[in-house]
């Protein structure tokens, strides 16, 4: 199993999450940074340099900076599985005749201590440089590491952060994909349910108008019978995308049945719904959809409910309110459209 930690990059890792890139780095710089003044503050030394790799990358600065030169004679060290301390490189026969150490800027100590990740891998190091001669005793070893495992235990928090925010989006999927209809990927039931309430508490209080309008296709069942599943869902997603033609990106659109839609149109009155109902009907009856070869020409019915009819009505009567007006469009010719009315008897098929 990947673990956060291996998957992600040691810059993530240091940060609470992904955003933008130039902000990312500087959050980077500035907690790494603060490892680095605790080892010049602890150890005394002249810098202290934590890295993951590609040092000179993090710097950017001009290869003659002293920062630079530091952090070139650090990437030759490389990484090591094991602390060590060079306290005179004057003497060191592997790094006595460095340009840094024999020349300029005359590197003289330096020490390096790696760090690791939740699976003992070496996945950086801790490099203190400095230009006098040290005596690193055990006290001193002890606090380097020290330091470097608080830069370990950044890492691991930094990894429990990328978890759970990857849980936090599985969360927030789940909750969406619980929302949705698996073969139109609109809202279900559930969810446009919900929609319809909030939009009614919503322009009750804004003293504006909701309408709501319930939409059954009159042969989606004899689709499925005659030409199979697939071809009515198809059949289905045709109509959909027709119905979301002909409303506005805010209304809401969602399936209530397996041959019905409901649409919420917040701020719509009933002549303004019934415009909308009409514009849909258009959309639908001049454009025969073709299925397996088949010409079908698609028949609806749309019953409208509006608060300029029912006001201060719960959402549950408001949509049983629509389904009687939908009942009774049913009754007469296909592609019919009938308002809700409070004398509107209740019709069953």
């Amino acid at each position: 199993m990947v673990t956060p930690l291996e998957r992600a990059s040691r810059m993530e890792l240091f940060l609470e999450g992904s955003g933008n890139t130039r902000v990312d780095l500087d959050k980077y710089e500035a907690k790494v940074a603060r490892f680095e003044r605790l080892g010049i503050r602890l150890f005394g030394v002249a810098n202290c340099i934590v890295s993951f790799g590609k040092l000179l990358e993090r710097f950017d600065r001009s290869e003659h900076s002293m920062v630079s030169i530091e952090a070139n004679f650090c990437e030759m060290l490389g990484f090591s599985e094991e602390i060590r301390i060079y306290n005179n490189l004057n003497f060191e026969e592997d790094f006595s005749k460095h340009p840094s150490v024999e020349g300029e800027p005359h590197i003289v100590f330096c020490a390096q201590h790696p760090i690791f990740d939740t699976n003992d891998q070496v996945v950086g190091c801790i490099y203190l440089i400095d230009y006098a001669e040290h005596e690193f005793d055990d006290e001193s070893r002890l606090l380097f590491a020290d330091l470097a495992s608080m830069v370990e235990r950044e890492l691991v928090i930094g990894a429990l952060k990328l978890q759970q925010l990857d849980l936090v989006k599985q969360i927030r999927n789940l909750k969406r994909d619980a929302l949705l209809d698996p073969v139109l990927g609109m809202w279900n039931r559930s969810a446009i349910s919900r929609s319809l309430g909030i939009e009614l508490e919503r322009c009750l209080k804004a003293e504006k108008p909701v309408s709501l309008l319930y939409l059954g296709v009159n042969q989606y069942q004899n689709v499925r019978e005659r030409l199979g599943s697939g071809a009515g869902d198809s059949f289905l997603l045709k109509l959909a995308s027709r119905i979301r033609s002909c409303i506005r990106p805010f209304d809401a659109l969602g399936r209530f049945e397996s041959d019905a839609f409901l649409i919420v149109l917040p701020g719509a009155s009933s002549l303004v719904s019934a415009a909308v109902a009409e514009r849909i009907r258009l959309a639908v009856i001049t454009h025969p959809e073709v299925l397996e070869g088949e010409t079908l020409e698609i028949n609806i019915s749309i019953g409208i409910a509006s608060t300029t009819v029912f006001p201060n009505v719960s959402p549950e009567t408001f949509i049983h309110s629509a389904e009687k007006a939908l009942l009774a469009a049913r009754r007469l010719e296909n592609n019919s459209i009938v308002q809700a009315s409070p004398e509107q008897i209740d019709i069953t098929l």
